[in-house]
């Protein structure tokens, strides 16, 4: 066996489920997308608990009527209620930028790493051309005003390891209001989910809903989790 295909091998028994999950009980908090509830990552916190053994809670909270400010200071109460000794946080869409600005304002002091899954961490051009229209701005609501059509993030200055997952299967949408630049989930451009600063990035072939419910997002979320870099399966992922 050449050493691309022995590299590609044991990238993809690392994913397995049986090599991540013999660990010590590591805590999950996921965080929704806007207009969301939490009940959309369901599949994707069963598949981190029962197939990686990690412990997952899901967190709701008002994406449209609170701005970021508040939902910074909600979101961290929360956390410091979860217990353990390790505490990581996946955030979708809106869920990712929401994450980062807790971990920048208000850090959780306990070690762990969070996964940001198609989020427009860098703004958005979909937001941005919703917000032009007649009512747009009210039916996106306060924090996506606060933390996205500013522009999102100029960098990553929190000290936790940090990965982006970018979809690049163009289904959602985003088009509808928009062109949005090319590769893209169909929400957002993958170049809206890099941020510098960031310890990992990984370009999957997903939408921007799909990802939650994709195997392989569920295999790398967890894989980043315990090792802070995503599983590379060949020269040509991410």
């Amino acid at each position: 066996m050449d050493r691309r295909r022995f590299l590609a091998a044991a990238a993809a028994a690392a994913l397995a489920p049986a090599a991540l999950r013999a660990q010590p009980v590591e805590h999950i908090v996921l965080v929704h997308g806007l207009w969301m509830t939490g009940a959309e990552t369901g599949l994707l916190g069963s598949r981190l608990r029962d197939d990686y053994g990690f412990d997952v809670r899901t967190y709701s909270y008002y994406s449209v009527s609170v701005g970021l400010e508040e939902n910074v200071a909600r979101l961290a109460k929360y956390l410091a209620e979860v217990p353990g000794d390790t505490l990581h946080v996946v955030g979708h869409s809106l869920g990712g930028l929401l994450a980062l600005h807790t971990a920048m304002r208000l850090p959780d002091k306990r070690p762990g790493r969070i996964v940001c899954l198609g989020s427009p961490l860098r703004g958005s051009a979909a937001a941005r051309a919703l917000a032009a229209l007649p009512f747009g701005l009210e039916i996106m609501g306060a924090t996506v005003r606060d933390a996205i059509l500013n522009g999102g993030l100029e960098s990553w200055q929190g000290k936790r390891d940090v990965g982006v997952v970018a979809g690049t299967r163009s289904l959602g949408l985003g088009e509808a209001v928009g062109q949005l630049p090319v590769p893209n989930d169909g929400t957002i451009a993958a170049v809206e989910t890099q941020l510098p600063g960031v310890k990992d990035y990984l370009e999957l072939d997903v939408s921007h809903t799909g990802m939650l419910m994709a195997p392989v997002v569920v295999s790398q979320t967890a894989y980043f989790l315990r090792h802070g870099v995503f599983a590379r399966t060949s020269p040509a992922a991410g």
